[in-house]
């Protein structure tokens, strides 16, 4: 009888081990609106890499809205394992509630931004109204579809980049505020986040241009069809970092934080770096730029710090509430 007893407890140990070992851990990525088609391609890839290097399964599930707004969803609650945005205030937001950690950037490379970006506009095919560089979006009967810059990333590098254009050919910061005025007067309707500005653009046919990021070209060719839109390279842009972070809250509940940081370490990886490659997000590692060079035009690129000293004082001079964005924009209108 004990014999038989041993055997039973022996057998139902060893069945709660296996099940234990079968289950499937779960992430969850919070990331910004135009990033959908990326993750979705990195999350098939580390699965296979996750099982090949450590013969586990594992599971990535994605939400994707305006950065802005989902840094505000995870601040209420939402039980990211990571999140991966477009501007660093919305990295910096969650740092300050606790949630990821004071030193995020010091926890991986490049201050924790694995790529990088930068905004280009998106015409309509064969270019009609003729847009070339900012200096065009400023015209008469020009309309100019963008992100609102109080909701998403997209939208507040757009303004920026608009803003250091005429800082970068020399003009003060007040021919900055005029230039910017005018543009967003051509604006018919601010979008929440970047695929929403995509949508309004192409399946409201609203706008001769869109300004967005580098990377949107491959996604509305893929979701829309080649041939809807032409890509227009400005003189000047910006360079737009895309930093992420493990969010401590939630893999410390879980116990998820080894595989939150290898899911981002993946980032890095020649593979993931491929990955972003090939979805026109400018990656870090110099050999892959090299090898997608013909895919990413010379632009003269600035940075946030060369003319607003940094996203975090960008944020407080232009786009808290009574800024310079709501001084532009309610002018404008």
């Amino acid at each position: 009888m004990k014999n038989t007893l041993r055997a039973t407890l022996a057998a139902i140990a060893l069945s709660t081990s296996a099940l234990a070992g079968a289950q499937t851990t779960s992430l969850l990525n919070v990331s910004y609106d135009v990033a959908r088609e990326f993750y979705k391609d990195i999350n098939t890839a580390f699965v296979a890499h996750y099982k090949k290097t450590t013969g586990k399964d594992i599971k990535v599930d994605q939400s994707h809205a305006g950065s802005s707004a989902q840094a505000r969803a995870v601040a209420d609650g939402l039980e990211a394992d990571v999140v991966t945005f477009n501007t660093t205030t919305d990295v910096d937001f969650l740092a300050e509630k606790g949630v990821v950690a004071k030193d995020w950037r010091q926890k991986f490379p490049n201050s924790a931004a694995p790529t990088t970006s930068t905004m280009l506009f998106l015409v309509r095919n064969g270019n009609p109204k003729n847009i070339k560089d900012w200096d065009d979006l400023i015209k008469p009967g020009v309309q100019v579809v963008v992100v609102n810059p109080k909701t998403g990333g997209n939208g507040r590098m757009a303004y920026l980049a608009a803003w250091g254009y005429v800082r970068s050919k020399g003009g003060s910061d007040a021919d900055a505020a005029e230039f910017v005025k005018k543009l967003y007067a051509n604006v018919p309707v601010l979008a929440r986040g970047g695929r929403d500005a995509t949508g309004v653009f192409l399946q409201r046919n609203i706008g001769d241009v869109l300004v967005t990021f580098e990377s949107e070209v491959v996604s509305v060719d893929k979701e829309f069809g080649a041939g809807k839109v032409d890509a227009v390279h400005p003189s000047a842009s910006i360079v737009a970092e895309n930093p992420v972070a493990i969010v401590e809250r939630t893999v410390n509940k879980k116990g998820s934080a080894a595989e939150a940081k290898a899911y981002l370490d993946f980032l890095y990886s020649p593979e993931g770096q491929e990955i972003a490659a090939r979805h026109n997000i400018r990656p870090r590692n110099e050999a892959v730029l090299k090898k997608y060079a013909t895919a990413f035009k010379p632009i003269k690129l600035f940075t946030v710090a060369d003319y607003f000293g940094s996203l975090g004082e960008a944020q407080k001079v232009h786009f808290n509430d009574g800024g310079q964005f709501d001084k532009i924009y309610t002018a404008g209108k």
